[in-house]
């Protein structure tokens, strides 16, 4: 705390450490590509669920509002940009036209769930978005008779890549000596696209709009008596928040250059819903935080658990995927029991906490 103290009170020393943290992005995909490709490619698709993680934020972290069905958005987006970006309906728009198109989709996809649901609350929000987010996999995964909408279980394959004139983004070239390959060219793309979705969040936290959000938040209705339509604001937190997962999607779309409803099941919401509340809800750079963990921790320990236990016991006892999840969930009852109110709480939330607990 004393650090980041006199970060705060040091202009120069928050701007060295600013470009410090700038340069180690930067270089960070070629040092990883130095251990592994792989390792590039699981830091892309940690950066995909930072945008997911903040988009979430905006509805669960501002307004209040628990939604267990957001990767429903996530699978509009990306099933938007395979159909008109694949032999599939044989359409093949450029990337800058079907991203707008993927998010203003998904807007409304959240202004259709959010208008249902604006006199509900806690675990009846949080049912009926469940079963919104199983709907649309359901319909993903049976949209293909009698007409071959989404091709089914089977997904759809041979997406195209994001292509800037004659660069695409999935070839790998040789350029200043650098072997630049398709996932360290697509973790530049979605770097730029992530320092824009940050600067947006902390401009709609600091708004009118969020302090709305914030005041329905800790009391509808007193937000309600002081003139703030609630209505309103709760679906543009929906479809904020769906734009976001819209635009990931067709990001993840691009990359993999393959999709199926089996990359947006139940589990995939839970995750993202996990990572704000480790992170700290309603605190950006504590939601960036619990992403980056729980995208990367389990990961690691995808690759140490089998040699550790071939180490000990000279063969492997359990499943490394067993142990990733019971480590995952002791880590989230540890963080609740210990730090409820995540690794970064905003400083709203840690006075809420300390009230309760002071039987304020």
């Amino acid at each position: 705390m004393s650090a980041l103290t006199s970060l705060k009170g040091n202009p120069a020393a928050r701007w060295g450490a600013i470009a410090l943290i700038a340069i180690a992005l930067l270089l960070l995909p070629f040092a990883l590509a130095g251990i592994g490709t792989a390792w590039v490619r699981i830091t892309n698709l940690a950066i995909l669920f930072v945008f997911l993680s903040l988009g979430l934020n905006i509805v669960v972290g501002f307004a209040g509002l628990l939604d267990l069905g957001y990767i429903a958005f996530y699978a509009v987006g990306a099933y938007v940009y395979a159909l008109l970006a694949s032999p599939h309906f044989g359409i093949h728009l450029p990337f800058w036209v079907i991203l707008p198109i993927g998010a203003a989709v998904a807007c409304l996809f959240g202004v259709l769930l959010g208008a249902p649901t604006l006199k509900l609350r806690g675990d009846y929000l949080a049912i009926v978005t469940l079963g919104f987010g199983e709907i649309i996999r359901i319909f993903l995964n049976n949209l293909y008779q009698p007409i071959n909408i989404t091709n089914g279980p089977q997904g759809i394959a041979t997406i195209d890549p994001f292509r800037i004139g004659s660069l695409d983004l999935s070839r790998n070239q040789v350029f200043l000596g650098l072997n630049w390959t398709g996932p360290v060219k697509y973790y530049y793309l979605l770097l730029f696209v992530l320092l824009a979705v940050i600067v947006i969040n902390i401009r709609l936290q600091n708004s009118r709009i969020g302090r709305a959000w914030e005041a329905i938040r800790e009391d509808e209705i007193a937000a309600r008596a002081m003139g703030i339509n609630t209505r309103n604001m709760k679906l543009l937190a929906f479809a904020m928040g769906a734009s976001f997962g819209g635009i990931a999607g067709g990001m993840f779309s691009a990359i993999q250059g393959f999709i199926s409803p089996e990359s947006f099941v139940l589990v995939e919401s839970v995750m993202v819903l996990s990572m704000v509340v480790l992170g700290g809800m309603g605190n950006i750079a504590g939601v960036i935080v619990g992403a980056v963990l729980l995208s990367f921790v389990p990961e690691i320990l995808r690759y140490t658990v089998q040699p550790a236990q071939e180490a000990l016991f000279g063969r492997m006892i359990i499943e490394p995927e067993v142990i990733r999840m019971l480590l995952f969930g002791l880590a989230l009852v540890l963080m609740m029991l210990y730090r409820p109110a995540g690794i970064l709480p905003s400083a709203v939330r840690k006075r809420e906490l300390a009230k309760r607990e002071n039987g304020n």
